[in-house]
């Protein structure tokens, strides 16, 4: 490993101390049997809730707690955003650049791609680094809350509140090794929020077709993700058995066994540990993922981990990590 090597610097992520269980949120009372057979095996049997506040402001707070925990002196900020915006016209990216109090000179958000953001935002910020002998770090932030009222996104999964912040940095660990993206906009408008029309306590999201999602998007999801993990193993120059570990975001239960018998590369249980307790993360997902496995010192020096990202937009990711 050289100092140009590109990896991560550190990461923090924010989780909060209450938690419900599914059966208690709002909404589930009105679920109709489907709805509810779906919440039943989806995997999620709690939840993790803020106190009242907005997505920006938690992303700023994680930043701050990130700065106190190691000293980091981004060059860029780059927010992936949330499912909806704090504000129209304003920069929500800007606005946590100035409350985290953070050294950089330039923030901008990475949006559109729903889940698969983290993973965009981290392959962004290794070519800045790239492209720009000057810069030395990258801070990506996010945080990830419901849009409007409602937990429960049938038929996709449960949300849960959390928010992290990471840096991508030269000679950093793990080392980003090979990335590869894509996405396909026939599948841009599966999934709306009629926000122009009701106040946002009355937001609803509406899946166009069900169907849809559970089949026509599983199958592209199938052949991309196949192609994805193909291609950056072949980057990497290495195969499926030298991956010591693979690791995805947190959907539903049934997506692991899904992905496991696709790729043949078994998901780790702390994802599924991650999804019982806490619910889908949104873009932090396979970070906090990621910051558990590393965590739990499981992984040697040179063991590579795989991450895998997708979401209904439709976006999908790979990248693979050296430890």
């Amino acid at each position: 490993m050289t100092t140009d090597d590109i990896g991560i610097g550190a990461i923090r992520c924010l989780l909060p101390e209450k938690r419900l269980a599914v059966t208690e949120l709002p909404e589930h009372a009105a679920l109709g049997v489907v709805e509810q057979e779906f919440v039943g095996a989806s995997g999620v049997r709690t939840v993790g809730v803020f106190a009242d506040g907005e997505q920006g402001a938690y992303a700023a707070q994680v930043c701050r707690e990130l700065a106190a925990q190691q000293p980091i002196d981004p060059d860029v900020l780059i927010l992936v955003t949330g499912r909806a915006p704090d504000v129209l016209l304003g920069s929500d990216a800007c606005r946590v650049q100035k409350d985290s109090g953070v050294s950089a000179s330039m923030a901008f958000a990475v949006d559109g791609l729903g889940c698969a953001g983290s993973s965009a935002a981290w392959a962004i910020a290794r070519d800045l680094l790239v492209a720009d002998p000057s810069r030395r770090s990258v801070l990506i932030a996010h945080a990830s809350m419901p849009t409007g009222v409602d937990r429960i996104r049938y038929p996709v999964t449960v949300i849960g509140d959390g928010a992290y912040a990471m840096t991508v940095v030269r000679g950093g660990r793990p080392v980003l090794r090979a990335h590869r993206m894509e996405t396909d906009g026939a599948f841009h408008d599966l999934f709306t929020v009629d926000y122009k029309s009701a106040p946002w306590y009355e937001w609803r999201e509406e899946c166009a077709s069900p169907d849809r999602y559970r089949f026509e998007l599983a199958m592209h999801s199938r052949v991309r993700l196949g192609r994805l993990v193909e291609q950056v193993l072949a980057d990497a120059g290495v195969d499926r058995g030298q991956v010591a570990a693979t690791l995805m975001q947190n959907v539903t239960a049934s997506a692991y066994d899904f992905y496991t018998s696709l790729l043949g590369l078994p998901i780790h249980p702390v994802c599924r540990e991650h999804l019982s307790v806490l619910g889908h993360l949104g873009a932090m997902d396979v970070v906090l993922n990621l910051d558990s496995l590393l965590a739990s010192k499981e992984l040697g020096e040179g063991d590579l981990v795989l991450v895998l990202n997708n979401s209904p937009v439709a976006a999908w990711t790979a990248t693979l990590w050296e430890v």
